[in-house]
């Protein structure tokens, strides 16, 4: 790709999902904007663009990150998972069931991320109380549920090994 005057580009190779993905993007573009942009997952959201709220939450190497702050060079040969990638078919994650059947999600928009970081937070932490749950989970925010039923979910989701 040729960058315009005084702009570097650069091609950001990642297995994204499960899948090979590469995209030429600008050398300063954010994780999140490689996802929405140049590769069309729309599941990860921008919510402040300062990690403040986890809107954008995804997997990078297993490991929750908010990948509005995470530089789109940094996954360049790196996996990525968002929350489109944990389904299998027709059948949705542990998590992302769980979240369902506590109902969970109000307006949604925070949901993929808290699902993300739940994702996360199982695996680091399986068994986990919901203690753990609350304070594993304080770096997204939710306006509209009051919680209660998000760590429900991530609690029954824990019990069903959803990591």
């Amino acid at each position: 790709m040729t960058s315009p005057p005084g702009r570097t580009t650069l091609t950001v190779r990642a297995v994204v999902n499960g899948a090979r993905a590469a995209a030429d993007v600008e050398a300063g573009t954010t994780l999140l904007d490689y996802l929405r942009d140049a590769l069309g997952l729309k599941a990860a959201n921008s919510g402040c663009d300062t990690t403040s709220c986890g809107a954008c939450t995804v997997l990078l190497d297993g490991r929750s990150v908010k990948s509005c702050t995470v530089l789109a060079a940094q996954a360049d040969g790196r996996d990525v998972v968002t929350a489109e990638g944990l389904a299998t078919g027709d059948e949705l994650h542990p998590v992302q069931r769980c979240f369902r059947q506590h109902h969970a999600v109000q307006c949604g928009y925070c949901s993929p991320g808290m699902v993300m970081a739940a994702v996360s937070l199982l695996r680091e932490h399986p068994g986990l109380s919901e203690e753990q749950a609350r304070e594993g989970l304080r770096g997204n925010l939710c306006r509209c549920t009051g919680y209660h039923n998000i760590i429900r979910a991530v609690l029954a989701a824990g019990q069903e090994g959803g990591a």
